[in-house]
């Protein structure tokens, strides 16, 4: 058994050496040539001076180029960092400055963006363009910096060992930036030994093999990035990279599902409620579709019964987890909901884990009221990156059981319906879930209250039923303020990424209060 995740492409290599193990538009490449690539990388990382226990960032739109990166990093000994293509700068330095990131592998269609980083402070001091070779980039950059295509060797020219510190299976693999209350990302640290325990189970139980082609639609600053990356390469499956921005067109999602002939689709549901609204469904062959996979939001049984209607052959499972556990339960849903009112449930827990529902005294809850859930098992999170305390808040000796193992708290509300199955009930917290992505509102407060021309603002989801929740802001400006919703919007998204910026924003004169003088969010 591979205890490191970087040995899964090693040895599917040698198994499948001829294997398609990544698709991407009219590119591919085998297992052969990926694990000879992401070598050839990751000496390059060696020589520059990674080392085991380092961070590297990638900064890289979805691509072969990027799963390169991936495993060179890790083969490096070093833990990767993704960053949101699609973020603004600002957001990527809080966190190349949180996590003191002095390596970033990037690509040449990023160097604006790159140039705009290095004009304000910053650790970085070596960035990889391996795309690229130095006199086909007219930008005008150090050399001392960047690293370009024609530093590549092959591994027989690095002249032998080139890492003296071995890798061990509680070593960092990656750091998963969300979103945090403070106007602070958090860093979610996920060791190699809780990723491989996802990654196996995963392949049991949904038995991937070499014969599967799994979609990658998550962008790579997303956790469910990791089943489409690490369990396809176990499996020695075929990735298949959904095109960055195809998603946002759901007729040509469907000719892509139809032309790669996908048997594994894993994505957020309002991505699939996309494509049973616009993607003309009916019309195509999805005979090749085995399974689809679903987690990260609410799917509204109105729109899963019709999927299931439109592809009854597909088996369909609801995974269910946070950041910091990955999935920690599953639901196989085996026939369409009778309503269109009901909530999916979320099943039972994954393989090795225990869960605990308890109530606002800290008690078990044995019956069917609902309750936090609490998490223990192998796929938990290490902590968060630099932040002690609010590690201390989330992961805690699990006061349930007397073997000492660790418990995460995860702010979720659940319940045991009759069928003895769990039933979610939303956020304890402020926190809402947006298109697949988890939001804490504070951030969006915290960010839209530093402009000087405002003087209160509230943030709230507005529940809906596609994308699971809109995001609406409203705003009480200083006496003088004068700022318009367009200027406000422009502001927000030089700090904050997309899928974070209020779609609704409403100007009024005093915010609604609750009894003890907090802002009614409610009535917001």
């Amino acid at each position: 058994m591979c205890a490191l995740l970087h040995n899964l492409l090693t040895e599917s290599a040698k198994r499948h050496p001829e294997q398609i193990a990544v698709r991407f538009k009219d590119e591919k490449i085998s297992y052969r040539d990926l694990d000879l690539s992401s070598d050839q990388l990751s000496a390059l990382l060696i020589r520059k001076g990674v080392r085991t226990g380092d961070q590297v960032g990638v900064y890289i739109d979805k691509s072969i180029h990027a799963i390169i990166a991936i495993f060179s990093i890790l083969k490096a000994g070093a833990s990767y960092v993704p960053l949101d293509p699609l973020a603004p700068v600002d957001r990527h330095l809080l966190i190349l400055n949180d996590c003191s990131l002095q390596y970033l592998i990037s690509s040449s269609k990023k160097i604006n963006r790159i140039q705009k980083i290095l004009q304000q402070n910053n650790p970085l001091n070596h960035i990889f363009l391996p795309d690229i070779n130095r006199h086909e980039c007219k930008a005008p950059l150090p050399e001392d910096t960047f690293i370009f295509k024609e530093a590549l060797r092959r591994p027989e020219e690095n002249g032998g060992k080139t890492r003296v510190d071995p890798v061990e299976p509680g070593h960092l693999a990656y750091i998963l930036y969300t979103s945090g209350s403070t106007g602070q990302p958090k860093g979610v640290m996920i060791s190699h030994k809780a990723s491989l325990s996802f990654v196996d189970w995963v392949c049991e139980s949904f038995r991937l093999d070499h014969n599967h082609v799994i979609s990658s639609v998550a962008p790579y600053h997303f956790d469910l990035s990791i089943l489409d990356i690490f369990a396809s390469i176990k499996a020695g499956a075929t990735i298949c990279i959904v095109p960055q921005g195809l998603s946002l067109f759901p007729k040509s999602l469907a000719d892509f599902i139809e032309k790669n002939r996908i048997t594994t689709w894993y994505s957020v549901p309002s991505l699939l409620t996309q494509l049973i609204l616009y993607g003309n469904l009916e019309e195509r062959d999805l005979s090749s579709l085995r399974q689809i996979l679903f987690a990260g939001e609410v799917f509204p049984a109105k729109y899963l019964k019709k999927l299931m209607e439109l592809i009854p052959h597909a088996e369909y499972y609801n995974l269910f987890g946070p950041t910091e556990t990955n999935v920690c339960t599953c639901y196989h849903v085996t026939s369409p909901p009778l309503s269109d009112d009901l909530s999916i449930p979320i099943g039972k827990p994954c393989t090795g884990h225990d869960i605990f529902i308890v109530d606002e005294a800290g008690n078990l809850v044995t019956d069917d009221r609902i309750g936090e859930l609490y998490v223990s098992g192998p796929n938990l999170m290490e902590g968060y990156w630099n932040d002690a305390q609010k590690t201390e808040k989330v992961l805690t000796k699990n006061p349930f059981s007397n073997r000492g193992e660790r418990c995460c708290i995860t702010g979720d509300l659940v319940n045991l319906n009759k069928d003895g199955h769990l039933a979610y009930h939303g956020r304890k917290d402020n926190m809402i879930k947006s298109r697949g992505y988890r939001i804490e509102l504070g951030e969006i407060e915290t960010i839209m209250s530093s402009h000087p021309e405002i003087k209160e603002v509230g943030v709230v989801g507005i529940p809906d039923e596609k994308i699971g929740n809109r995001i609406k802001a409203v705003i009480v400006l200083e006496d003088d303020g004068m700022i318009s919703e367009q200027d406000l919007k422009l502001f927000c998204s030089k700090k904050l990424p997309g899928y974070m910026l209020p779609g609704e924003i409403t100007f009024v004169r005093s915010m609604p209060r609750t009894s003890t003088g907090k802002i009614d969010r409610k009535k917001l």
